[in-house]
């Protein structure tokens, strides 16, 4: 009786699952294919119009090719950055809103404001504030004295994605707030105060209780970070561009010129290609260490 009823829930589950499969495949599984396939052929619509069977020549390109190591690198530091500051930011977001304090639900939901502006809308916005001439932050450091006169925050490589970082940052430092949040809410209240019965001090709680708790949340917030930061765009295509000089370059840029400038869909089906499989390798290994910290977390309790 107990296996067919849950024979019955499994196929009800399977036929109210199969419709999200079905979008899945076409929206995802589909390019993906259909990238793979273009990436052993050669084809440039500014010089030839049927494309040619190239085998691996794309991918022996791809190798020799120094804009794309370059976008590769700026996209690394970008993402590196971008979520250790952010998570870092989060868990103090996190840890205050998890206090109890007058006007939290108000705080809470305005905490989410930066998440929910359109990106392009907020990049737009940054670009102002980092302008040269009239930005807000060149106006509030010469005030104070720190500098001399306006710094040219977006025409150098290196003030520029310090600029992209900062407001990159300033967006989705809620969303990890959020999710560490949930997490926090979970964790008993009787595990602080007997820990605190037994003489810890808030920090050993932090380190002994709440991080080895939180891992999950943590690996979770960071795995949807890494996947948006790694392919992130609009907010480089309206503050920078790329520039300067490929500056702030990202590999999303790149395959954007690539095939929308110079048609090179082969080639640029390639970078999509290799793109993509450097995102799975890194969701597997954040899956991986998802699984041991579960197991891990488990095993304490």
């Amino acid at each position: 009786m107990k296996n067919s009823i849950r024979q019955r829930e499994q196929k009800i589950g399977w036929m109210l699952a199969i419709p999200a499969l079905l979008i899945l495949a076409l929206v995802f599984v589909y390019p993906i294919t259909r990238a793979l396939w273009l990436s052993f052929f050669a084809q440039n619509l500014s010089t030839e119009l049927v494309p040619v069977f190239a085998g691996l020549s794309n991918y022996a390109r791809m190798l020799g090719d120094g804009r794309f190591w370059q976008s590769l690198s700026n996209t690394t530091f970008f993402t590196t950055t971008s979520i250790i500051l952010e998570l870092v930011l989060g868990m103090i977001f996190a840890l205050v809103l998890n206090q109890s304090f007058f006007g939290r639900g108000f705080v809470r939901t305005a905490a989410l404001i930066p998440w929910a502006l359109p990106t392009a809308v907020m990049g737009l916005a940054w670009a102002w504030i980092f302008n040269d001439q009239f930005g807000v932050v060149n106006d509030i450091l010469l005030r104070l004295g720190i500098i001399n006169e306006g710094i040219t925050w977006l025409g150098e490589p290196d003030s520029a994605m310090i600029s992209l970082i900062v407001a990159d940052v300033w967006k989705t430092t809620p969303f990890i707030a959020l999710i560490l949040l949930a997490g926090l809410q979970s964790i008993p209240r009787d595990l602080y105060e007997a820990h605190a019965i037994d003489g810890a001090n808030p920090w050993q709680s932090f380190r002994q209780i709440t991080l080895p708790l939180l891992a999950p949340q943590i690996l979770i917030s960071l795995l949807f970070r890494f996947a948006q930061s790694f392919g992130i765009f609009d907010l480089v295509q309206v503050m920078t561009g790329g520039g300067p000089a490929g500056g702030t370059e990202m590999v999303s840029i790149y395959i954007y010129a690539m095939v929308q400038r110079y048609l090179d869909f082969g080639y640029g089906a390639t970078l999509v290609t290799v793109t993509f499989l450097l995102l799975i390798a890194a969701v597997a290994i954040v899956s991986w260490l998802l699984s041991r910290t579960r197991i891990n977390v488990s095993g304490e309790r």
